[in-house]
């Protein structure tokens, strides 16, 4: 009998059209921390520790017009770290594969890193369904522009959560600006930017499900599902799971218990 690996490798072989729905795991072999549990968070910010704050509340739509000075020390500090973060070998692995089906590919995913932007692939074939910190809007409703965060840097207190500095603002009605992301109770994210993408998203995929359509899914877990919902319901698709915790999978996906990179290369091997 083959491997899974092996079973893997030849769905993707014999696919020509793949979708990569990407989750807050495959970024996890690039060094960035996940932020989907308790001790991931608060090992990566043991100040808001300290203050009992966890992810929720740091990353929390309706508060941020009023504690902006306070999570833009969380926000600033994800902005620098996924600025000069590399993407692993992983990503240039999709891309050969994606190469060699004529470029018939489209990225799905809820980080809001730009990693797959930075890895080379076309900002026209990403959808970033939570968004991207790397656009700018106003914190509260005032008006519905975006705008880049540009060269947006700051100092980030060692023991206090604050930053020095000017935190930016909107220029239309001079209150605090935040992160184009949906974040938790969240009225008043601007959905343009995704919307638009979510536009070119739907147009491909019903395109993509006349052919022989490939779901790599990898390291979207069930507390925020966003991901793992779209695999699931591609049922006239084959569905590849790499997760090294939540691996149920609907009758036609295959479940690989993996990190990201790791399967990717073991794969990649098989293929090449």
């Amino acid at each position: 009998m083959p491997t899974l690996f092996e079973q893997a490798a030849a769905i993707v072989s014999q696919a020509d059209a793949i979708l990569i729905a990407a989750g807050a795991g495959m970024g996890v072999d690039s060094g960035l921390p996940d932020f989907r549990s308790k001790d991931g968070f608060w090992g990566a910010y043991p100040q808001a520790k300290q203050l009992k704050f966890d992810f929720e509340a740091l990353a929390n739509g309706a508060v941020f017009p009023y504690r902006a000075r306070q999570l833009w020390w969380f926000y600033g500090h994800r902005l620098a770290l996924y600025r000069d973060t590399l993407p692993h070998k992983g990503f240039q692995i999709l891309k050969q594969w994606a190469a060699r089906m004529g470029d018939n590919y489209f990225i799905y995913t809820s980080n809001v890193d730009g990693q797959f932007q930075k890895a080379g692939f076309a900002p026209s074939r990403t959808y970033e369904c939570h968004g991207s910190i790397h656009h700018l809007q106003c914190a509260s409703e005032c008006q519905s522009d975006i705008w880049p965060a540009g060269e947006l840097n700051f100092t980030r207190r060692k023991e206090q959560m604050a930053v020095d500095g000017d935190i930016p603002y909107c220029p239309s009605c001079c209150g605090p600006a935040r992160p184009n992301i949906l974040m938790f109770d969240d009225p008043y994210w601007v959905e343009d930017r995704s919307e638009e993408q979510q536009e070119r998203f739907e147009v491909w995929l019903a395109k993509a499900q006349q052919k022989s359509l490939v779901v790599i899914e990898i390291g979207a877990g069930n507390a925020v599902p966003t991901v793992r919902r779209l695999s699931d319901s591609l049922t006239n698709a084959k569905l590849i799971r790499i997760n090294p915790k939540d691996t149920d999978v609907p009758p036609h996906g295959l479940a690989l218990k993996s990190g990201a990179l790791e399967a990717l290369i073991n794969i990649n091997e098989i293929i090449e």
